[in-house]
């Protein structure tokens, strides 16, 4: 390799001494005023000089140049996305005998999560009446993990270990009623929506219907659009990868919408008239079945998710709506399908308040009890006006008659 030798001065100035065999101390043309230089002497390889300029190709010298500044640019702006959303000014959190649910933050299409799996463990939480409060900090676990917990200064992250952890901690268990041979479908079904029909969803939303989900994401500030677009194209090449690495990524777009279509065929099978996964009764299995259909009915409009839930697979649109407006009573959609309504319901049970960005929840009630639902006065499957929620079960109520007769 063959090497130059140049001076390098604080005045922005390089001279090449080993292609110079003076040096004038004159800068400017007829001036007499001597100049006197201060710096170091410098060496630098001449086989590399250039080099990154000589990889963008033949273009020319101008457009390399923008090249370079773009590229800059967006180095900045990723780095000040980092900023924004990892390096946030702590906070101090108290955990002692309380839930702090870490997880993103809320999007501004009114759903309580994009991501199927902070859904699920937030579903889960109410769905067990714990009390929880709501962490919006950006920041991923010790194992760069979302959603995690704190619990007593315990952090979990995971939602399977997480849900392990508070039935050891705090006694819950709404698998009780299973037995084992439907644990164990349970749980295969369990693996079936997180360990594939998950990534079906996330190519749908993080990459063919990218556009979309910018739309969606709650960022403020003046270069807001921009930290989107950053955001997004990030995560999208994330997802392609992961998928590649996992093995579906590597089929075709139409193979990869088969598959979905597959799990999502499987889904309604398995529900088909009941009113939850696994019969009458929840389960864990409903928290995560709910967290990833609710991506496909609320957050992938005109896509082919969202238009086979909403049509041919009727019962898993009924079955998201049944749980959304049983443990979020607040959750209000603005594209709401009268179909999934009581025609009797007044304006009054769509009346809705606001998701609140960092929240303290708890119910006081209990769901152990499923034979009121049908009672005028106010339960939690029924709406402001008593209407039953679970009227698109034609079946379901000789369904529970016929289930308590045993």
């Amino acid at each position: 390799m063959h090497w130059g030798v140049g001076f390098a001065s604080s005045r922005s100035c390089v001279v090449d001494l080993s292609r110079n065999q003076s040096l004038s101390l004159g800068l400017c043309a007829g001036s007499e005023e001597p100049f006197s230089f201060y710096g170091d002497i410098i060496a630098f390889p001449l086989q590399d000089y250039g080099g990154i300029m000589a990889g963008l190709g033949p273009d020319s010298w101008w457009k390399k140049t923008l090249y370079l500044t773009g590229g800059a640019l967006l180095s900045a702006a990723a780095y000040l996305l980092h900023e924004l959303l990892a390096i946030r000014k702590e906070q101090e959190v108290d955990s002692k005998d309380a839930i702090i649910l870490h997880q993103f933050s809320r999007p501004n299409n009114g759903v309580p999560s994009l991501s199927p799996f902070c859904l699920k463990m937030e579903t889960y939480l109410r769905m067990a009446d714990l009390p929880y409060q709501n962490y919006f900090d950006g920041k991923l676990s010790p194992q760069g993990k979302m959603p995690w917990i704190e619990y007593n200064r315990r952090k979990v992250s995971g939602t399977e270990f997480i849900i392990d952890f508070l039935e050891e901690k705090l006694g819950v268990n709404l698998n009780k009623h299973l037995g084992l041979h439907e644990r164990a479908i349970s749980r295969a079904v369990t693996k079936m929506v997180e360990e594939h029909f998950y990534w079906t969803l996330a190519y749908c939303q993080w990459v063919d219907n990218l556009h979309e989900t910018q739309k969606m994401l709650s960022l403020s500030g003046p270069f807001s659009d921009l930290l989107k677009w950053i955001l997004c194209h990030l995560t999208k090449g994330i997802v392609k990868r992961e998928m590649y690495g996992h093995g579906i990524g590597r089929f075709s777009e139409e193979e990869i919408y088969k598959l979905m279509e597959k799990d999502m065929r499987s889904l309604a099978g398995l529900l088909g008239d009941k009113k939850y996964i696994m019969g009458p009764k929840l389960s864990t299995l409903d928290a995560t079945v709910f967290g990833h259909l609710a991506q496909a009915m609320w957050t992938l409009p005109g896509t082919r998710p969202e238009r086979l839930i909403k049509g041919e697979l009727i019962n898993l649109a009924m079955y998201c709506e049944r749980i959304r407006r049983k443990f979020w009573p607040e959750w209000h959609h603005d594209d709401d399908n009268t179909l999934y309504e009581s025609e009797e319901s007044s304006e009054a049970s769509k009346t809705h308040t606001p998701l609140q960005d960092f929240s303290f929840y708890s119910r006081t009630e209990t769901f152990e009890d499923e034979g009121t639902e049908n009672s005028i006065s106010q339960t939690p499957d029924t709406d402001y006006t008593g209407h039953s929620l679970f009227d698109s079960d034609v079946d379901m109520d000789d369904y529970t008659d016929h289930e308590l007769c045993k």
